[in-house]
């Protein structure tokens, strides 16, 4: 099968999973999903909820959808309109019904005659829904923008937050007095003797029973409908730990309160208050992990609130506003000043400066004029222009943008594997330690001993929950993928932040990274008695003629400030020489050296200036005007103003730098001297720079290659991390595996030091993680107890717990404010 047939049978399903609360629900999503037939492979992501499937082209969704649901999770069902076209009466509404039910996914389909709009529920792609409507005849597009997809689903993460701070309050409102009573008593004497002398401690224990009771029937109902089948399948998880620490608690109070003969003597205590605070600081946690989550992804969600929700569309003459999503291909849209394109588009009428800092990381308006290419979502400045939409939807450049985002914050890292071996196996393990320490306080605890081993086992349970664990990895590179966007640095692929801190040599093609990519004029200079603007217009004038890169250049120069050429006459081409033509009643001759030798010109006087551009690699012309030597001009693909502090900033980090390009040797040693540049490969075809890669990883190890993301594509390829360089709406989104939005190098360095800066984020919060529970478990169980007497109590191990997990997601959240060095360069 060839590479493009391989690739068409595979497909790849996002999917959204609610329910997973630690990292073992990870594991056993991803298990389920890797058993369905026809899976590749399956990535489940913890922070953003979404599992990542790579399947073979006839595997049916149903079935991934359920798998999960099979092992008590949940995949929402999704909401998609789409336009119907061409219906005209009821029986057409009975077909397009029956057509999108029959897709695989649909869980419900209703279409509106009148409306001319279908709702259909399930979880299904677009094009799936649309391709089942042209079968039969009808035309179809989807009714959605960026802006209502994010929206949709920052809706559900909203109500999942208030469900949490609902049953937070109402856990905690119950559990003050059931904690007052128990350890108030336990602390306080006059506490103690007031309810002695009230209620009683027999009634107090009454009180506790009834309020816990309420406390672990309704918020904490979360904890037992996911972690007693978890533990009935053999696969416990976070929720089967609390489950069982909680019941455990609740239920040797129950009988030491209602059937207390049945425990020895000495060990009639109650753990109401344990069972309670416990489900609170566990809510408390839960509820603030989600909030956070909440805040690592305001990348996306800043980027998804810079697509606008109306724009003007003229259409018939007149001037309307009209919903972003009713704009179509080759719409004229006005933009007025201060607000942003709406969609991708070409300027037809108008001009202005347009702030595209959101697409390339620099802050510098753009000047735009007829022709120019504008990207929604970035901001007029003053002028009003009329723009020809090019895309719309998600075919625009800001939802490629998110998309690719979002495909890199779901991406799991090469050292996320190892944290699923270590999390795969710790909750078992966990629960057969709780198991020993209960048993080993029975055996040799004081008396009473089953109070003592209760209290322990609970503490070993609660305070090993593997949140931290499952948020280490994601969350970092949540907030890093996302601050990198804000730089216009786009991670196409996740492992591309791990691998690009490790790399040694970085490789740069020359033509469009090192240079502009575009010939211009470099230097003019003339004899001392004529006019550089009338020298210049008369040379463009004979150039015009000319359909030569070098002479476009010239013409470009001449004619950038609004001038005109003047007429020219008896145009000739002189073979191997240079060209000549009379300009203004004057004969203007353009070539070569060799060409004012054979006019009987002496071209010393510039011989200082032919001598410096030599050095720079560029070849000077010479110009005569009516016999005379006027000036010497040279052209040449100028180096980008950013690309010496990038070079510098590559060596700083104590990185080789490399050139490969196809120019001719002495053009790329010129430039590589001129720029301190370590290593030169120069005349190489394409096909070399992949030999030339494999050569330097050979001799120095990982290597990462820039290019323009376009000819460049076998070299991106062949490198261990592929830095795609573009331009806006230029860029090349499928070439590289690290894209720079922008033009400036500077983004190189910034994209390393973003790398190396997450992840030295996550091994902070991985060591925090293992360490906190590999130190905290042994405490639990009760090994601080013999020589200094102290034991880790149920109600601190839940704080401990949750505390966890906040200073995870309270480090990752550091990214967001990351400066990587050399920004403040690469923005004047």
């Amino acid at each position: 099968m060839s590479e493009k047939q391989l690739s068409d049978a595979i497909q790849d399903i996002s999917l959204p999973v609610q329910g997973m609360t630690c990292a073992s629900c990870v594991r056993r999503v991803e298990a389920a999903l890797n058993k369905v037939p026809g899976v590749k492979s399956a990535s489940v992501n913890l922070v953003t909820e979404r599992a990542n499937i790579k399947t073979s082209a006839d595997t049916d969704l149903s079935a991934l959808i359920q798998a999960i649901r099979k092992i008590w999770y949940e995949v929402p069902t999704s909401k998609i309109e789409l336009n119907v076209i061409g219906m005209t009466c009821a029986s057409c509404v009975g077909r397009v019904e029956k057509a999108l039910k029959s897709v695989p996914g649909v869980a419900e389909a209703s279409v509106n005659l009148a409306t001319e709009r279908a709702t259909v529920y399930g979880y299904v792609e677009k094009a799936d829904l649309i391709s089942a409507i042209v079968r039969i005849g009808y035309e179809a597009k989807a009714i959605n923008s960026v802006t209502q997809l994010q929206e949709a689903a920052s809706n559900q993460k909203e109500v999942k937050l208030l469900e949490l701070r609902d049953d937070l309050i109402l856990a905690s409102g119950l559990t003050l007095p059931v904690f007052l009573m128990e350890m108030g008593a336990h602390l306080i004497t006059a506490v103690h003797e007031l309810i002695m002398n009230t209620i009683g401690m027999q009634n107090s224990w009454y009180i506790q029973f009834a309020l816990t009771t309420i406390v672990l029937v309704f918020p904490a109902r979360r904890f037992y409908q996911k972690g007693i089948p978890a533990l009935l399948r053999l696969t416990p998880d976070m929720n089967s730990l609390v489950a069982v620490g909680t019941a455990a608690a609740f239920a040797y109070s129950v009988v030491a309160t209602f059937a207390a003969g049945l425990l020895p003597k000495g060990a009639v205590n109650v753990y109401f208050e344990a069972a309670a605070v416990i489900v609170v600081l566990i809510l408390l946690g839960r509820f603030l992990e989600e909030r956070a989550k909440g805040r690592t992804s305001e990348a996306i969600k800043r980027l998804a609130k810079m697509q606008v929700k109306e724009a003007h569309v003229m259409r018939e003459g007149r001037l309307l506003d009209i919903p972003i999503n009713e704009v179509l291909l080759n719409d004229e849209l006005e933009v007025r000043p201060g607000e942003r394109v709406p969609v991708d588009g070409e300027i037809t009428n108008g001009n202005s400066f347009v702030d595209e800092s959101m697409i390339t990381g620099e802050p510098i308006p753009v000047e735009k004029v007829l022709g120019s290419a504008v990207v929604g979502g970035t901001i007029n400045q003053k002028g009003v222009f009329t723009v020809r939409a090019t895309a719309v939807g998600s075919q625009t450049m800001l939802a490629q943008i998110i998309r690719l985002v979002e495909q890199a914050q779901g991406s799991k890292l090469p050292i996320q594997a190892v944290v699923d071996q270590v999390t795969m196996w710790f909750v078992p393990a966990v629960m057969s330690v709780a198991l020993l320490t209960f048993i080993s306080w029975i055996i040799f605890g004081p008396t009473p001993a089953l109070t003592f081993a209760l209290v322990n086992a609970v503490a070993v349970l609660i305070i090993a929950c593997p949140c931290a664990m499952g948020l280490a990895t994601p969350t970092s590179i949540l907030v890093g993928t996302g601050r990198g966007a804000e730089l216009g640095i786009l991670f196409r692929k996740g492992e591309a932040l791990q691998l690009l801190k490790d790399v040694k040599v970085v490789a740069l093609d020359k033509t469009g990274t090192l240079t502009e990519g575009r010939p211009v004029l470099t230097d003019l200079e003339i004899a001392e008695t004529l006019d550089r603007n009338q020298l210049l217009a008369k040379i463009g004038a004979v150039e015009s003629k000319s359909e030569h890169p070098i002479a476009r250049a010239i013409v470009t120069a001449a004619t950038e400030d609004g001038q005109s050429l003047p007429d020219l006459i008896e145009f000739e081409a002189v073979t191997g020489m240079g060209v000549r033509a009379k300009v203004a009643g004057s004969l203007v001759e353009v070539g070569a050296d060799r060409f004012m030798r054979q006019l009987g010109l002496d071209v010393s006087i510039f011989a200082e200036a032919a001598e410096r551009l030599g050095k720079e690699a560029k070849s000077p012309l010479y110009a005569a005007i009516d016999g005379q030597l006027a000036g010497i001009i040279a052209v040449a693909d100028p180096i980008k103003t950013s690309t010496p502090g990038a070079v510098a900033a590559l060596h700083q980090l104590g990185l080789k730098v490399a050139m490969i390009t196809g120019d001719n040797a002495k053009t790329a040693h010129a430039i590589a001297q001129q720029l301190g540049i370590d290593i030169v490969i120069a005349e190489v075809m394409p096909e070399g720079k992949v030999a030339a890669i494999r050569r330097l990883k050979a001799t120095y190890g990982q290597v990462a290659f820039v290019g323009d993301g376009i000819n460049d594509a076998p070299a991106l390829a062949e490198a261990d991390v592929g830095l795609a360089i573009g331009t806006g709406t230029d860029v090349a989104i499928e070439s590289g595996d690290v894209v720079l939005m922008s033009g400036n190098l500077l983004g190189v360095p910034n994209a390393i030091a973003l790398s190396k800066a997450t992840i030295g984020n996550i091994h902070q919060n991985l060591f925090w993680a293992f360490a906190y529970n590999t130190a905290l478990i042994p405490v639990a169980a009760g090994a601080l107890y013999p020589v200094w007497g102290l034991l880790l109590s149920p109600i601190f191990a839940a704080g401990a717990m949750a505390l966890s997990s906040i200073f995870v997601l309270g480090n990752a959240l550091r990214l967001r404010t990351f400066i990587p060095p050399m920004i403040e360069s690469s923005t004047h």
